[in-house]
């Protein structure tokens, strides 16, 4: 085992094009170390449908260039294989360490296939290069990134001409074909022939932002912004700028690019402690809402005085309000989200007339939806305009929700006022998340299969009045490693993060309300049943 390791460490070595990766395997090879050299051997990064994502380093389990490489080797084989033969493939990239040098490799690999490559001109926004790919009529995309992931990390997200990102069997089929790849010495990687793109490209998508607003509506709500050290704060102080809000006052502490989240120890707004320096903004500047991008700008965070302090709306509260304000515009299209997001989404669309649809988590699944006019997911991410970026954009929610908290704010109300109309209008209904972050992955299949083995028959005294296990599918659902639980006023879903290692629990109650008077009891209730069920739920999946 010890020999065949290093054998395979100094394979990898003699192909490795990065100085900094060649250097830090050669140390754990004189050094022996084989500890960490399992670590990085013990198989191969795997390509899924959130492309590729991991820890960045040395080996064929970390992110670096040789295994980017591969990657765009064997997307560009796919390509071919669909007929692509000479498309387009528009790169797009962040600012975290090594972003750049895998967009220019991805290039100098498409190129080197046959195919022409387009890169963006600078770390931009995810979203915009969600935008690049229809505008420009390209085949695929790729964007590096890891998004909210720790400093340590990076990422390989890769679309299709649709704009979207890739679902089964495409993955597997790309899979397929980075495995097939027997060297880099086989993959021509030459110096030049890409396209670097120019502005155009970002004023065109930038353009596009206009079209999310009503003509004439009120551009009065202030705000506070924070780029949480990621690629956002440039192109949406030009979209608020355009479209005539008050300038954002800058979170400055986090408003530059920095790869290493200084200021943070996880760069999503979910995470504690991360908004801290945005309420500390609220608090001296008082604006009328906070508006958060992850690092690369396609979710979008927002928070509201409550009383005598700031707190973040959930996800699914956005969600909720950017369909009461798109309903009240009288728009037209279906109405979708993740499975995990509040069920309030599709009592909107019911009451409004609208087609509704529930999808697999991700985007990737909700950009697909026919007809689609507005998507959410409850981690924050919302499709406002599908028609210009096929995924979530955390750009255009945050013109959306400070046109909607101006509007509010010329009726004398805010956006917690109009939750509460919601909550009347609706039942209250509350969710919450019971997320366990874990070192040892088995923890979660564990967990996984003690539920399915002994299902819970309760949940805080509520029956559970129907167990799916999502494996087997359903009649509108594709199979997915996921459980879901129908109680009488509640729902749960568990399923493993795919991007993270950790166990994700969604929960919902519902309670009803009958008068605005009501709305304190009912949150107590609600919030009462949420402790309860989250008690009872890390009971029966032993975690």
């Amino acid at each position: 085992m010890h020999d065949d390791l290093i054998a395979r460490a100094k394979t990898w070595l003699a192909e490795d094009p990065d100085t900094d990766t060649r250097e830090e395997l050669a140390r754990l090879i004189d050094a022996e170390d084989v500890k960490e050299l399992a670590a990085r051997f013990a198989g191969t990064l795997q390509f899924g449908t959130a492309g590729l994502r991991g820890e960045l380093g040395a080996g064929p389990l970390r992110m670096n260039r040789a295994v980017v490489i591969r990657a765009a080797a064997g997307l560009a084989a796919y390509l071919r294989k669909q007929g692509h033969t000479d498309g387009l493939v528009v790169i797009g990239y962040d600012a975290r360490h090594k972003s750049a040098d895998f967009a220019r490799d991805t290039a100098a690999v498409m190129t080197g296939a046959g195919l022409r490559a387009a890169v963006l001109p600078r770390p931009l926004p995810t979203p915009v290069l969600a935008f690049a790919i229809r505008h420009l009529g390209a085949v695929a995309g790729v964007e590096v990134t890891a998004s909210h992931n720790p400093p340590r990390d990076n990422g390989y997200k890769v679309y299709l001409g649709d704009g979207s990102q890739i679902v089964p069997p495409a993955d597997a089929e790309i899979a397929a074909e980075i495995a097939a790849i027997r060297s880099l010495h086989d993959v021509p990687r030459p110096d030049s022939g890409w396209e670097t793109l120019d502005d155009g490209v970002l004023d065109a998508y930038l353009a596009r932002t206009d079209a999310v607003l009503s003509p004439g509506s009120p551009r009065t709500a202030r705000t506070v912004y924070t780029a949480m050290h990621g690629v956002g704060r440039d192109v949406l102080l030009a979209a608020f700028a355009r479209a005539g809000f008050p300038a954002p006052e800058l979170v400055a502490e986090q408003a530059d690019p920095d790869p290493d989240f200084p200021t943070v120890a996880f760069p999503n707004p979910e995470e504690p402690g991360a908004m801290d320096l945005s309420f500390a903004k609220a608090r001296a500047t008082d604006p009328d809402l906070v508006i958060a991008n992850d690092p690369d700008a396609d979710r979008c965070a927002v928070a509201v005085r409550d009383g005598a302090d700031w707190r973040m709306l959930r996800g699914d509260e956005v969600g909720a309000l950017l369909a009461a304000h798109l309903v009240d515009r009288g728009v037209t299209g279906t109405f979708a989200e993740s499975i995990v997001s509040s069920s309030l989404l599709g009592r909107i669309a019911e009451k409004a007339g609208l087609p509704y649809e529930e999808t697999l988590t991700g985007f990737k699944w909700i950009a697909r939806v026919e007809g689609l006019r507005y998507g959410y997911e409850e981690a924050l991410g919302y499709c406002v305009d599908p028609e210009g970026v096929r995924d979530k954009d955390g750009i255009t929610a945050a013109l959306l929700i400070t046109e909607l908290a101006s509007r509010l704010k010329e009726e004398g109300r805010t956006l917690l006022d109009l939750l509460d109309d919601l909550a009347v209008a609706h039942g209250l209904h509350a969710t919450d998340q019971l997320s366990v972050r874990v070192e040892d992955l088995s923890l979660i299949a564990d967990a996984m299969r003690r539920l399915r083995e002994q299902p819970p028959t309760e949940l805080a005294g509520l029956s559970i009045t129907r167990s799916e296990d999502l494996t087997r599918g359903t009649d509108r659902l594709p199979p997915t490693d996921g459980l879901r639980y129908t109680l009488d006023g509640a729902r749960v879903v568990v399923r493993p993060s795919g991007t993270e290692p950790k166990l994700k629990c969604y929960l919902e109650v519902v309670v009803p309300v009958a008068a605005h008077t009501d709305l304190p009891a009912a949150r107590t209730r609600a919030a009462d049943l949420l402790t309860t069920i989250k008690r009872d739920l890390s009971t029966a999946a032993g975690i």
